[in-house]
């Protein structure tokens, strides 16, 4: 019905290639079924490797085509005001604040805009992140909920989510983090007298791991 009143559409995949993962939906093939389901509509790919993206969002921009089938490179810096629907395919992959940021791309307009997340996924976890992010707006609450179901990741590491080793009592009392940091700055000029102070954040240091 929105590709009929002239309006335009994105499709978002979490990945390009088909995974060994079942039940995430890839780009390329995403863009095969559509084009048989709607084998009448203009539909495009965007992703991360290709080298002409900056042509192809033109070309959608400028009306080109129907159905822009995407990985989530199309996140930030993307201004289409016709376009009025985002699909989100296998949504449980996502953070929600990546969510929150694609739902952004539509109702850019006065026209009405519609983000649908869609997950086959049975886990109840999942599905209540999904459902939390469909009634909130407000893009801090999103991401304060992630950051207290998903976890913040390894901070001395490469893990995006998950709860790593050092603990804190709330990740978001930014308060007691800045004064943790201001009395670490203070106290660290006293390293060299406190010997056994000294050995222990040495053996601390030794399991971070950075690039």
């Amino acid at each position: 019905q929105e590709i009929h009143r002239g309006r335009q559409i994105f499709v978002v995949c979490p990945v390009i290639d088909p995974s060994d993962k079942r039940g995430i939906k890839a780009a390329t093939e995403e863009q095969e079924r559509l084009k048989k389901i709607f084998p009448e509509q203009r539909i495009a790919m965007l992703h991360g490797r290709m080298k002409n993206k900056d042509v192809i969002m033109g070309q959608f921009k400028n009306k080109k085509y129907d159905i822009l089938v995407a990985t989530p490179v199309i996140e930030v810096g993307i201004d289409v005001p016709n376009a009025s629907v985002i699909l989100i395919l296998s949504a449980e992959r996502f953070g929600l604040a990546q969510l929150h940021q694609l739902r952004g791309r539509v109702q850019r307009s006065t026209q009405q805009g519609y983000a649908y997340v869609m997950s086959e996924s049975e886990n109840a976890e999942a599905l209540k992140r999904l459902h939390f992010f469909a009634k909130t707006k407000n893009g801090f609450d999103l991401a304060e909920f992630d950051l207290h179901t998903r976890g913040p990741g390894d901070v001395f590491g490469k893990e995006q989510t998950g709860f790593p080793e050092l603990r804190m009592a709330k990740l978001t009392n930014y308060t007691l983090i800045n004064t943790t940091r201001e009395e670490a700055k203070k106290h660290l000029p006293l390293l060299p007298r406190l010997p056994l102070l000294q050995k222990e954040l040495q053996a601390f240091s030794g399991k971070i791991h950075l690039e």
